[in-house]
């Protein structure tokens, strides 16, 4: 299997943006594969933007971004307040604060949502990235939910098995407010990392996966 580095000129900053529809969502889709960029690279700075939140949800979200992130070089943790699962019906601010992201930070590598995602609101947020960021590579995460939509992604990121295990404990550490859901549990998170770890015949593994629908080698 080919395999691909993400790397830029010794002392080049390497900035990522992460976008997230609902407070977890970040963390769920791709939170092995930030620890594991911030692990590998010295020089990284992040723009973590949730765009759904009440207060107890905030105070979670922000505990959670900053464990996440508290290796990187720098980071700005944005809160929005769009109404949770309406985005389509607000979709206009949605959009005009999307222009006004571009123009504050260009970055290197964006995770966004998975364009087929059968929740509303994961899919305007995919859609809008492609829409405004023309010529950057886009991956877009997975989160295993009841509606059932995983599909094939093409796009795998190998796993140390000491990253899913700081990876689930963040998550399942920080959002205590969503412990009664069923699915919202170490069992789930590490299945998905295995079963993607086994399709992309990882050396310790688990794996994260993702959708790339445009990529240049060069």
């Amino acid at each position: 299997m080919l395999e691909l580095t993400l790397s830029k000129q010794m002392g080049s900053i390497f900035s990522v943006l992460c976008l997230g529809s609902h407070c977890d969502d970040i963390e769920i889709g791709c939170g092995g594969t930030i620890l594991t960029l911030i692990k590998n690279n010295r020089n990284i700075v992040f723009h973590w933007v949730i765009f759904s939140s009440d207060q107890q949800r905030k105070q979670e979200a922000n505990e959670s971004a900053n464990v996440f992130l508290k290796n990187a070089k720098k980071r700005k943790i944005v809160f929005k307040n769009f109404r949770n699962s309406f985005f389509p019906f607000v979709g206009v601010e949605i959009k005009e604060y999307f222009e006004k992201l571009k123009r504050q930070f260009s970055p290197d590598l964006i995770f966004t949502h998975y364009r087929n995602d059968l929740h509303q609101d994961h899919r305007l947020i995919s859609e809008l990235t492609w829409n405004t960021f023309r010529n950057h590579l886009i991956l877009e995460y997975e989160i295993p939910k009841y509606d059932g939509d995983l599909g094939s992604p093409n796009f795998f990121v190998p796993l140390e098995g000491s990253i899913c295990r700081k990876k689930i404990q963040y998550i399942l550490d920080s959002y205590k407010s969503q412990e009664k859901k069923k699915w919202f549990d170490q069992d789930t998170f590490l299945a998905i990392l295995r079963l993607r770890g086994m399709e992309s015949n990882a050396a310790d593994r688990y794996a994260e996966a993702f959708y790339c629908r445009k990529i240049v080698l060069g």
